[in-house]
């Protein structure tokens, strides 16, 4: 992959070969964005789980004290709590009939899409047969992920918040937003180690040994910083 000057110039400040303290990352990344927009923070994982095996799976959920940086768009299909969804600010809120939408595909040009689909759990047994639409979107409600609920209203209030879902890929590694660079160091450190945290509790228990391989820190445009924390 090509990057251009900015980037090149900023990969020449970061040394590969070292380990940095994830304060110093942050103030790399501060100082040298390049991109004219509010970029995100991520950080990328890599785990040293097997991701074919069942057993090793690593699904959890995360409510990161400051948020991302971005209001989530929550889509729920529901036939008992509609008015609790509505009252918790969802954007998209029917019942079976989204089924037929989410076939054709108009569900998700309507109200701008959405970002998290929640279902009571009468719900589910419909869903089946747009899974292979859903799941490849990773838009596929799951009880690990906490958005197959009768909670509605306290489970869109908290995802609105900076509640957010996460899962390994087919790699090993995990990726997750904590923020935006506009945010400050204390933010940041907060909504990073509420994620570090839920990510021990969400060890597989299949898996023995240092869950951990190694930790990378990004911004949106930016290069990626190895860190120990």
């Amino acid at each position: 992959m090509k990057h251009g000057k900015k980037y090149r110039a900023v990969a020449e400040k970061v040394d590969r070969n070292t380990v940095y303290a994830l304060e110093e990352a942050l103030k790399i990344i501060k100082e040298n964005k390049t991109a004219k927009f509010d970029e995100t923070v991520e950080i990328h994982i890599k785990t040293n789980i097997d991701p074919k095996k069942g057993d090793q799976q690593i699904r959890s959920t995360v409510s990161l004290p400051h948020g991302a940086g971005k209001t989530k768009k929550i889509a729920v299909i529901t036939t008992t709590h509609a008015a609790d969804a509505k009252a918790a600010g969802a954007e998209i809120v029917g019942g079976e009939e989204m089924i037929d939408e989410i076939k054709s595909g108009k569900i998700f040009a309507k109200a701008g899409g959405f970002d998290v689909l929640v279902a009571t759990p009468e719900m589910m047994p419909k869903l089946a047969p747009v899974a292979k639409i859903l799941g490849p979107k990773g838009l596929m409600p799951n009880p690990k992920t906490e958005t197959v609920t009768v909670k509605i209203k306290e489970t869109v209030e908290a995802l609105k918040k900076g509640k957010a879902a996460y899962k390994n890929d087919n790699s090993a590694n995990i990726h997750q937003a904590v923020g935006k660079v506009s945010f400050d160091d204390a933010k940041l450190l907060e909504n990073i180690k509420a994620f570090m945290d839920s990510l021990e509790k969400a060890r597989p228990v299949g898996f023995k040994g240092r869950l951990i391989k190694s930790i990378f820190i990004c911004s949106t445009m930016g290069i990626g910083i190895k860190v120990n924390i």
